[in-house]
């Protein structure tokens, strides 16, 4: 490569410093120095390194700017472990330090922001000095997406990952099965496609994901630092199986499609073997294109299921997942089972449910629906989604803590957050978009911030240049209140 040689253009008065660029989540550490420098791009083609913990950083950021090629210094650090990074900016040299693949992703993220923020979209920036000191809260910080009761195309959910990767959400899970679709392909059982991936909500044609569009899917998160985690819903939410084969029925009459929204009316035949062939083989499937350690056996809203019948097919479902090498997920219900080693418990609904997986040593990913639950409704005004649970606006999307949700929880107890959207109301990409943004940022810096760093008017200032910005990329993100009310206050 070759550097460019023309005189800096002259200064702007208004750089901004380090410290005050709008950056979400909000790093650890921000320390800002007193200088001003400029960086301008190279001539000539950037070639990733060999080394994937450099590599697929490059790449990331060859990816989002291709016309930025800025004079970047990568080190592999012996101390920075998991997620954390450092970025360096001195000497007209910008230097991203990390010592695993994840956390150099991480570094790449937040210049990229540093550079957008600065005004370096144009492939020149003057940017403050300082250094970036960086570590997430949590491990887990997650987004589901339901394509079983709309289903949404391999390049949707590309679509999706590009826009949730810069905030550092670093698992995708994907709502795979529901009463209404079925929604990836099992070679050993063909029918759950081909019947039951052929409808959904509303009755409008359904889809489902070929073996290949699924790892392509797979691929393309990991590129951006994203894994994908796999939702097969059972006992419960399984009429779509349950019309594909009658076997799994225990009067052996196959279900007719529904196209509904209503819950806790299916489940599967819980004493029969087969059911349980038909299950290890799924998870056998899925597990082998699936790279990430984590498979979701769903468990909620077992309403058919009697009870005691529900807690023997969680215990066996969770020895069948960890059969095929995964660790299971299981909404809160399952914490009423005996739970397997290792199985994490996702709470949506029962505080005293994460309280019993603490109590047996298991983890806890946090998604209260009255917080976390994208498919809820800003308020009574908004044009798609529901609000059972709660009208959610950015400052009820903010301001809690993952901590408080179930006395007696530690963030020692607590895996994650992750931000469920259910798909009853969502149709298209402008859809997702509309009830995603910009809640989802509120919930990316509650996994990523430390709690005593966070500052909800701080939030408010950051999300209005992160709205404008949103925008600029063509994400539709819905015109909060919340910044209206700030600035009528102002």
């Amino acid at each position: 490569m070759t550097a460019c040689v023309s005189d800096p253009p002259t200064k702007p008065e208004d750089v901004p410093d380090l410290d005050v660029l709008p950056l979400i989540p909000l790093p650890v550490s921000i320390d800002g120095g007193d200088e001003v420098y400029y960086y301008d791009s190279y001539e000539g083609e950037v070639l990733p390194s060999l080394n994937p913990t450099i590599g697929d950083a490059q790449r990331y950021l060859s990816d989002r700017w291709p016309e930025l090629a800025l004079p970047l210094q990568f080190a592999i650090s012996e101390t920075l472990q998991g997620e954390a990074y450092r970025i360096e900016f001195k000497n007209e040299e910008i230097e991203l330090e990390a010592g695993t693949r994840e956390g150099m992703l991480n570094a790449a993220k937040t210049l990229g922001q540093v550079l957008h923020f600065s005004g370096g979209d144009a492939g020149e920036v003057f940017i403050s000095s300082g250094t970036i000191t960086d570590e997430p809260r949590f491990d887990y910080r997650g987004y589901m997406l339901d394509v079983a009761r709309h289903f949404f195309d391999v390049e949707e959910v590309k679509a999706v990952i590009d826009r949730i990767a810069p905030y550092k959400i670093n698992h995708l899970h994907l709502h795979l099965s529901d009463d209404q679709g079925w929604r990836i392909e099992i070679k050993s059982w063909p029918k759950l496609t081909e019947i039951g991936g052929q409808s959904e909500v509303d009755g409008t044609p359904g889809g489902f994901y070929t073996q290949d569009d699924y790892s392509e899917i797979v691929n393309y998160a990991q590129s951006r630092g994203i894994t994908i985690v796999p939702e097969i819903d059972m006992p419960g939410h399984t009429n779509a199986a349950l019309s594909a084969y009658p076997i799994l029925n225990a009067d052996g009459v196959a279900r007719e499609p529904y196209t509904g929204t209503n819950v806790g009316f299916s489940t599967l035949d819980t004493d029969q073997d087969s059911v349980y062939t038909f299950i290890d083989d799924v998870v056998r499937e899925i597990g082998a294109l699936t790279p990430g350690p984590y498979f979701h056996l769903g468990g909620d809203e077992s309403d058919a299921t009697e009870h005691e019948d529900f807690v023997n097919f969680v215990n066996r479902a969770q020895q069948i997942v960890q059969e095929n090498g995964k660790i299971p997920i299981g909404w809160d219900e399952v914490a009423t089972s005996e739970l397997a080693e290792e199985t994490v418990v996702q709470l949506w609904a029962h505080p005293d449910y994460a309280l019993r997986a603490r109590e047996a040593g298991n983890a806890v990913i946090m998604s209260p629906a009255t917080r976390t639950y994208l498919d809820m409704q800003y308020d009574s005004t908004s044009r798609i989604g529901l609000h059972w649970a709660a009208y959610i606006e950015v400052d009820s999307a903010y301001q809690w803590d993952p901590a408080t949700v179930a006395e007696g929880l530690t963030d020692g107890d607590i895996l994650g957050v992750e931000s469920p959207l259910w798909g009853e109301t969502i149709r298209n990409l402008e859809d997702i978009d509309y009830l995603t943004f910009p809640r989802l940022l509120a919930h990316a810096e509650i996994g990523w911030t430390p709690q005593e760093k966070r500052d909800y008017p701080d939030f408010l200032r950051r999300l209005a240049a992160h709205q404008d910005w949103l925008r600029e990329q063509g994400i539709g993100t819905y015109e909060t209140r919340a910044l209206a009310d700030q600035d009528n206050v102002q």
